[in-house]
């Protein structure tokens, strides 16, 4: 993990990446997102990524509900730590499909939840996306992606195969609707930045990828597509805030909005990004920090859309 901060006194923030697999702290070099001037910030890399790539890890340890119990014990292990009774959570993509089954399992450890490009129901998001892009690029008459997506059906796929998630992702880029609004080619924008970091050492670098590339993560995937989190989390005893960006095919922003509309909660907010895709904390930071310091630390909905 990296923990980055101002002041060990700020409340703790525990960041949840996404993927899976895939941690992005090293996304922070480039596009700063400034918590740490609100919060001391742990950017853990879960069991089997990035810095906790190891290939000997047993693959059948790499579960949902063993990140489940990681989370719990990395929770109390920075409570202990920097003495602090309750922390904050935060989960992007990946991570809030895994951070939000946290939040409604150990509610005590936190004072709330945030959700950054919250997941729902994926396998719908992947049909959505699909048809999104299908529309668009017949618009634009680019005839060779739509061939190339026209190989994959996706509404009559019980999985999603690898093949296409690779041309899912440069697609979704192309359009501006993957990692940010901003972010043509996952290549230049994602690949080539995690090598730039330096606060990674190459062969950390390369553990990015072999982790993300993994078996393991590989049907993880699978099965965060074959659940739907409407019907596993459907209450929250903690205060709640999702951050959407508009533009975000990955997480589709329409479903999440449902989502959040039945989800039940101590007190919850949601917050439209409209110059973001996937990623708000990266590509609209100043509005995020905003929230955070007038909403989510002051334990208030008050900059929220009006639903």
């Amino acid at each position: 993990m990296f923990i980055k901060g101002r002041d060990k006194a700020k409340p703790v923030l525990l960041f949840l990446h996404g993927g899976p697999g895939l941690p992005t702290y090293w996304l922070t070099s480039k596009y700063p997102t400034g918590l740490e001037d609100y919060f001391t910030v742990c950017y853990w890399e879960t069991r089997g990524t990035g810095l906790s790539y190891n290939s000997e890890v047993p693959p059948k340890t790499v579960t949902w509900e063993q990140l489940i119990s990681d989370t719990i014990e990395v929770s109390n292990y920075l409570r202990k730590r920097f003495g602090q009774e309750k922390i904050y959570l935060m989960g992007h993509s990946g991570g809030s499909f895994l951070g939000i089954q946290v939040a409604a399992r150990a509610p005590e450890l936190y004072n709330a939840y945030i959700g950054v490009a919250q997941m729902s129901r994926q396998f719908e998001s992947e049909k959505l996306a699909y048809k999104y892009m299908i529309e668009q690029y017949t618009k634009v008459r680019n005839i060779r992606m739509v061939q190339k997506l026209e190989k994959f059906p996706i509404p009559e796929m019980n999985a999603v195969p690898k093949a296409y998630r690779n041309l899912r992702d440069e697609a979704m880029h192309r359009l501006g609707i993957g990692t940010m609004h901003n972010m043509k080619s996952v290549i230049t924008g994602v690949f080539f930045t995690s090598f730039q970091s330096r606060e990674y050492t190459l062969s950390e670098k390369i553990n990015l990828w072999r982790g993300k590339n993994s078996s393991q993560y590989q049907k993880m995937w699978d099965e965060m597509m074959e659940t739907d989190l409407t019907k596993i989390v459907q209450k929250l005893n903690i205060p709640v805030y999702f951050f959407e960006g508009i533009h975000d095919y990955t997480c589709n922003y329409t479903l999440t909005k449902e989502y959040f509309e039945k989800l039940q909660a101590q007190m919850k907010g949601f917050y439209t990004f409209t110059n973001s895709a996937h990623s708000p904390i990266f590509e609209e930071s100043e509005k995020v920090k905003e929230i955070l310091e007038k909403d989510v630390l002051a334990g208030a909905t008050n900059l929220a859309d009006k639903i």
